[in-house]
């Protein structure tokens, strides 16, 4: 069985993130969606928020699986007994970083296969700062995150 990780702090998770687990599970039979806890960005929605909305958003389709990671992605692949780590890039910018940050985790694991899967160009617009912009500004937000995850973050915000 295959097995990959796509991590993310996905404050909050957006249909861009969802295409991306669409398309790891057309090439996986496993996909582990991980929120990461990340400590030089400040969330407004906590971990467990997040996780929860995603586990939402994927409630009917047991071949993703949301946990919450609070270390090194490294560390993240050995526990789920993959190497496979797929990033979803917008842009040559987001490429750039994930490059410089698979060279940086691949130094600690050099078995670790790092996926990049580029955006549709419908949603390379499409982020969770915009959303939180959105939401900062009383814009509407709801084409950008899957129906779950508006249903969440409507409930909370009443």
């Amino acid at each position: 069985m295959k097995k990959c990780v796509f991590a993310g702090t996905f404050d909050p998770f957006t249909i861009g993130h969802g295409d991306t687990v669409k398309k790891c599970l057309a090439l996986f039979d496993e996909a582990v969606v991980a929120v990461a806890e990340n400590k030089s960005k400040r969330c407004l929605f906590s971990a467990e928020e997040r996780a929860e909305m995603i586990a939402r958003v994927y409630a009917e389709e047991p071949r993703v699986r949301v946990v919450r990671w609070n270390g090194a992605i490294v560390d993240l692949l050995k526990a789920e007994n993959t190497h496979i780590y797929v990033r979803g890039v917008r842009n040559a910018a987001d490429f750039a970083y994930e490059n410089e940050d698979f060279f940086a985790s691949r130094d600690l694991d050099g078995e670790m296969i790092e996926v990049y899967l580029p955006a549709e160009q419908a949603l390379a617009h499409v982020s969770s700062t915009l959303v939180k912009n959105c939401l900062a500004f009383g814009k509407p937000y709801e084409r950008y995150v899957p129906e779950a995850v508006y249903e969440f973050i409507a409930n909370k915000r009443g």
